[in-house]
């Protein structure tokens, strides 16, 4: 090979995988170095040098100061050569995709998806590199097809030795922040702030944002025309729900927008504990909670309180039996106990959580009379809980006979009660109570009725049929 064609392939690799010539040259000359050690078996110390002009691509060898003739080394130099050329083309390669990557760490890409290996998913990022997403970083049900086209955040870039692992994913919060900035410009030029994010991938994502210009509305910008902006982002995701709502430094107000639609009464708030207490009303105490409690969840990693909801019933009875309690106490005034109230203790079980050194310091009770209230507070807290898990049971009890006596009153026959789910509805409602008897009762039935079909033989009905006589006439002969 002469040095022309050396410089122009050389020059062909480098740009195809991204590295830098220099590193090339270096890489031949180490290896030109190496076969020549093997040639001659010598030892580490002894000087070999290799020099490779960068303009005309001649390349020649020294040992010390003599000068090695090439086609003297023979084959077994001539493999060595080749293989550490090979790994160290394969070295500055590596190197080269961890320097591209490592810093597009958090910024969004798009690749095609490849296969599925173990749960992860292999996405091709080009034509030298590759990412995976792990499950976890996956959004749920969600299923991609080799050849389709994904867009995911780079996550993280790890150099794992022999290959650069690249970790892609779908299902991190900055997913989402990503995806605001590419549909909402006033998000990529900070006109508008996002404060905070909660999300649980693949249901439901709140997102709190803020303007630092009063002219421009930011959650009107986030949403868009018509929902245009917001329903982008929505069918990336797949359909995931997104909740904006508007940012604000009172704590207050923000839980009271992080819970909307729901609509809040009151919300006291406990710094001590970091909870916040929301009263709403019956008919949005469901709305308030969301499904499977999704919404308050959502809500409570928002805000970063843990938000208990109750209704004004429960509210009011919370107070009154902390109020009975304490005062009952000799040298607790009712004065104290508003400002615990105000302070958001507002139950007998927080009185027990908050302990004795608040109570010592807050109200300046002594330390062994703070002791003795928390004392008395927890004997009254595991009655309380104590009743309110009989209450709990209760109600689930009639809930059950409820729908059990529903499904009876409905039904036309055994069929209907058998098919409409009654038995389950029984079923739920416990050994003692009423329901056991009419699973018990219905399930007889059941089996009676399988008996009874079972051995019933169909009988053969004799043929009455009579014959009918022609009303012809018969020709005369």
């Amino acid at each position: 090979m002469n040095g022309s064609e050396m410089l122009r392939l050389i020059d062909s690799i480098s740009r195809d995988r991204n590295v830098d010539k220099e590193l090339l040259f270096q890489d031949i000359e180490q290896a030109m170095v190496s076969a020549a050690r093997k040639h001659y078996n010598a030892v580490d110390t002894e000087d070999f040098t290799c020099e490779l002009d960068r303009l005309n691509g001649q390349l020649r060898l020294f040992r010390g100061q003599d000068p090695i003739d090439l086609d003297e080394l023979g084959r077994i130099p001539a493999q060595t050569a080749k293989q550490v050329m090979i790994q160290r083309f394969r070295e500055d390669e590596r190197d080269s995709i961890y320097n591209e990557f490592v810093d597009r760490v958090g910024e969004i890409v798009t690749g095609t998806a490849q296969r599925y290996e173990g749960g992860a998913l292999v996405v091709s990022l080009g034509s030298r590199s590759e990412g995976f997403m792990p499950r976890s970083e996956q959004i749920p049900g969600e299923q991609h097809q080799p050849g389709e086209r994904v867009r995911c955040l780079i996550l993280d870039v790890r150099d794992a030795g022999h290959q650069v692992k690249i970790v892609l994913s779908r299902a991190s919060q900055d997913f989402i922040r990503r995806l605001f900035e590419v549909e909402v410009p006033e998000v990529a030029e900070r006109v508008i702030e996002i404060k905070a994010m909660s999300r649980e991938p693949g249901h439901r994502t709140k997102i709190a944002v803020a303007s630092i210009d009063s002219k421009v509305d930011a959650v009107g910008a986030c949403v868009g025309v018509r929902g245009s902006r917001i329903k982008n982002i929505v069918d990336e995701l797949g359909g995931e729900k997104i909740d904006i709502v508007r940012w604000n430094d009172s704590s207050q107000i923000l839980i009271q927008n992080s819970l909307k639609p729901a609509e809040v009464v009151e919300i006291s708030l406990c710094f001590e504990l970091g909870r916040a207490t929301v009263i709403v009303n019956d008919d949005q105490l469901s709305l308030a909670i969301g499904k499977r409690g999704q919404n308050v969840r959502l809500a409570a990693r928002l805000t970063n309180w843990d938000i208990d909801i109750l209704t004004p019933p429960e509210f009011s009875r919370s107070l009154d039996i902390m109020e009975t309690t304490l005062k009952e106490i000799e040298g607790v005034t009712e004065e104290q106990i508003d400002r615990l109230a105000a302070l958001g203790v507002i139950s007998i079980f927080d009185v027990e959580e908050v302990g004795a050194p608040y109570l010592s310091e807050t109200l300046g009770y002594e330390e062994e009379f703070a002791v003795e209230i928390v004392r008395i507070a927890s004997e009254k807290a595991k009655v309380v809980a104590e009743e309110q898990e009989r209450e709990k049971q209760e109600a689930e009890r009639r809930k059950a006979e409820e729908a059990a006596a529903a499904a009876l009153s409905g039904a036309s026959g055994i069929d209907d009660l058998l098919g409409g789910g009654a038995i389950e509805a029984a079923a739920n409602a416990g050994p003692s109570d009423p329901g056991a008897d009419i699973v018990e009762l219905l399930e007889q039935r059941q089996a009676d009725n399988e008996e009874t079909t079972n051995d019933t033989e169909p009988v053969e009905e004799p043929d009455t049929t009579e014959p009918v006589e022609s009303t012809e006439q018969q020709p005369k002969g």
